[in-house]
This record gives C-alpha cells, sequence and structure tokens, in this order.
C-alpha cells in the first residue's frame, strides 16, 4: 500500500512524502491465501482501515464498517448479508458485534469456499478468545502497529521518534498539530475506547495510571508503587497494566531467566509501545524538551526496542537482568540463535562488564549495541556497535 501525503518537515519546507506499507500488505495477502479467515488486530487509530481498503473499496457491498450504521442495517441478518458474497470480504471493528463469529465459522466452511474473511479489531483481548474459539483451525492473526521507521525512512527517524508511529501524528504539518492529534487521542481513548473494551473505571483513574506509566517507562514493573499512588491494591493495577497491554498501548517485555547461579529478575519491564504518546503523557513538546529531559535515554531504547522488534520478528523476545546490577536490553530467539541488543544513546559506547556477562552467562550468538551515530565498529569477538538504521534495513541482521 503507497499513501502520497503533502507534508512539512520540521523547518517548514513543503515536500511530498511517499509512505508504503507493502510488507504489511504482502503479509495479508500471503495469509488470505492459505487461510480462510485472517484477523487484522492493532490500536485505534494505527491505520487498519486505510490498508483493507486497499484490499477491498468501502463503497462495495463487500466491506462493512461496524461503526456504520448502513452496515449495521445490513448486518441484522448476517446470514443473509454475508453467504451470497464472492471474493474478500472486509468487516471492520468486528468487536463491536461478537455474534459474528458462529456466522463466519459456518461460511468459512462452506465447500467450495466463495469468499474468505478480512476482520479488523481494535486489539481487544475478548476479540482475540471469542475469534480463536469460535474459528479454530479457520484463523490466522496479523498484528499491526503504527508506521515503522522502515516505512517512513531512516531521514525521518527524529520526527518518528519524537511523534509516534501513529499516522495522523507522524504526518501532521505541524509539531502544534501533532500535539493536539495526540492530546485529544489519549482522551478519546480514556473516555470512549476503553469503556467499550469493558473497563468500567473513571476516565481520570486510567488517565492518571496511564501517565504513571510513563514515567516508569523502561522500568521493572513495580505493582506496589503504582497501587500506592493510585490509592487502590496491586490486583487493580495489574489488570489496569494488562489491559493497557492487551489494546498494544503497553508493552510487558517478559524476562528471561535461566538455570544460573544468579539471582534473576523475573519481573517485567513496562514501556509504551508509541513514543509520541510517551512524549505527550511526560509532556515533551519539542525535540528539545525530549533531549533536556532525564527519561531521553528510556524513551531512545523502548524506540530501539519497538523498532528493533518489527524489524527482525523474532521467534521470542526478552530482557535480562541480575540483582548483581548485569543485564541486556533485549534478548531476541530467532532461526534458533540468541541475539543480544543494547540500546546506549552515546556518542561511542564502549564494551562494559555488563556486556561480557551477558555474552557469557546467556551464551550469546551476537551481541549488537544500537546508538545514535551512523558509524559501525566492533568491540570485540561476537560485539558489533551499529546504527538503528542498520538493524531496521536489515543491512546487519
Amino acid at each position: 500500500m503507497k499513501i502520497l501525503l503533502d507534508m512539512l518537515d520540521f523547518h517548514g519546507i513543503f515536500f511530498l512524502m511517499m509512505i508504503e506499507r507493502t510488507s504489511l500488505a504482502h503479509q495479508i495477502e500471503q495469509a488470505l491465501q492459505r487461510s480462510r479467515v485472517v484477523t487484522l488486530v492493532g490500536s485505534r487509530q494505527c491505520g487498519k482501515t486505510t490498508l483493507a481498503r486497499t484490499f477491498v473499496p468501502a463503497e462495495t457491498l463487500n466491506y462493512f464498517d461496524l461503526e456504520d450504521p448502513i452496515s449495521l442495517a445490513r448486518l441484522e441478518q448476517p446470514m443473509t448479508a454475508l453467504r451470497d458474497l464472492r471474493g474478500l470480504v472486509v468487516i471492520d471493528e468486528i468487536q463491536r458485534r461478537p455474534e459474528l463469529f458462529p456466522v463466519l465459522r459456518v461460511l468459512a466452511d462452506r465447500q467450495p469456499l466463495p469468499a474468505r474473511f478480512l476482520i479488523l479489531g481494535s486489539a481487544s483481548p475478548q476479540l482475540l478468545r471469542q475469534a480463536s474459539e469460535s474459528l479454530a483451525g479457520r484463523l490466522e492473526i496479523i498484528t499491526m502497529s503504527g508506521f515503522s521507521l522502515e516505512e517512513v525512512g531512516v531521514s525521518a527517524q527524529t520526527r518518528h521518534w519524537l511523534r509516534g508511529g501513529f499516522p495522523l501524528s507522524f504526518l501532521a504539518r505541524s509539531e502544534a498539530d501533532s500535539l493536539a492529534w495526540r492530546r485529544n487521542f489519549i482522551q478519546t481513548f480514556v473516555e470512549r475506547d476503553l469503556p467499550q473494551l469493558g473497563l468500567r473505571v473513571p476516565a481520570l483513574t486510567v488517565f492518571r495510571f496511564w501517565t504513571m506509566l510513563a514515567h516508569y517507562h523502561g522500568q521493572v514493573w513495580n505493582a506496589a508503587d503504582l497501587a500506592r499512588s493510585l490509592g487502590v491494591n496491586e490486583t487493580t493495577t495489574r489488570r489496569y497494566l494488562d489491559l493497557l497491554d492487551g489494546v498494544f498501548m503497553v508493552r510487558q517485555l517478559q524476562p528471561w531467566y535461566a538455570n544460573l547461579k544468579k539471582r534473576q529478575v523475573k519481573s517485567p519491564k513496562v514501556y509504551l509501545r508509541d513514543t509520541g504518546l510517551l512524549h505527550q503523557l511526560l509532556g515533551l513538546r519539542s525535540m528539545k524538551d525530549l533531549l533536556s529531559h532525564p527519561k531521553c535515554g528510556a524513551s531512545w531504547e523502548g524506540y530501539v526496542i519497538e523498532e528493533t522488534l518489527k524489524a527482525i520478528q523474532p521467534d521470542e523476545s526478552y530482557f535480562w537482568a541480575t540483582h548483581n546490577g548485569a543485564e541486556l536490553d533485549l534478548l531476541l530467539i530467532t532461526h534458533g540463535r540468541k541475539l543480544g541488543v543494547e540500546c546506549k544513546r552515546l556518542d561511542a559506547p564502549r564494551l562494559t562488564p555488563s556486556m561480557r556477562i551477558a555474552l557469557e552467562d546467556l551464551a550469546l550468538d551476537r551481541l549488537i549495541v544500537v546508538y545514535p551515530g551512523d558509524r559501525q565498529y566492533s568491540l570485540g569477538d561476537r560485539v558489533t556497535v551499529t546504527s538503528l538504521e542498520a538493524v531496521v534495513t536489515g543491512a546487519l541482521i
């Protein structure tokens, strides 16, 4: 998928930018060839609808938007509305009509198969549970986020890190417009979207919790601290965290712990997935604010982790830390190999004792240190310092 957009750069110069989401489109095409039903899940406003409309135009009978009264009326009798359709059928915001899943199961079992289904949802855990139960063996799930650095181009890295990957935030014509969009997104999300997904908690409480998480970004989860600050019990904060994780606002990076003779950290690290929302919740309005803020290093770490995971798509991902201070920001297991990633916002990272310990204790095949520079150099056997560009373009991995 390609989107041609008029934009302004940071200095106010007018230019055209082509956004390509060819990798995601190719994933969907392959999934539709082998599966009867494909589910595309992701947070609100990440571009699911725009991508789906490149497969099926919204004006056709094969497109249903369940936030559109006309589509809802057409699906009052779902079997009648869907059974005669041919080709690809798109159903957007399917979490609003969970009773459609049994109908889809019947339609997906027809032989010969006259239609396949692409269903879109805003990453509700309830949606995934219902889909997997009703459509077991017939369903493939693809997870989608906002623009990746690979999609927007490495020349836009500064903008992408500051504004995040949500299309309307990244593509805003000015910093003020981007800030306004993110502020409105957060307000709408806590006041409307989360209640629709089953969270019956005052919007102000959720906003306070989300803001606290922004200040914990990149730290090991500590339920007791947050529970004290909110005046609730630890179980309640755990429920809030799991829900924000389930709608792809938060990432819980799980710890790796092996049978080593060291006391290892066994609680997850917490990151806000989108740096634009992180900066909004921290009150950072510009790159100058970000670079002078105490959370700058943690923001860079989270940004590198997200973009690395998008680029490499590993089989498993963890962090590793011991109570003696040794740690590794990201441990990836991919194609049977162990790859370590350290995120350093330094001009010239050096080999540290912690890196040596991680190399040996975790038996890493390779350790990559990602920094803001553009040079690549070796720090020793199996250790390479490199740019984020080399990671996301596949030049190094």
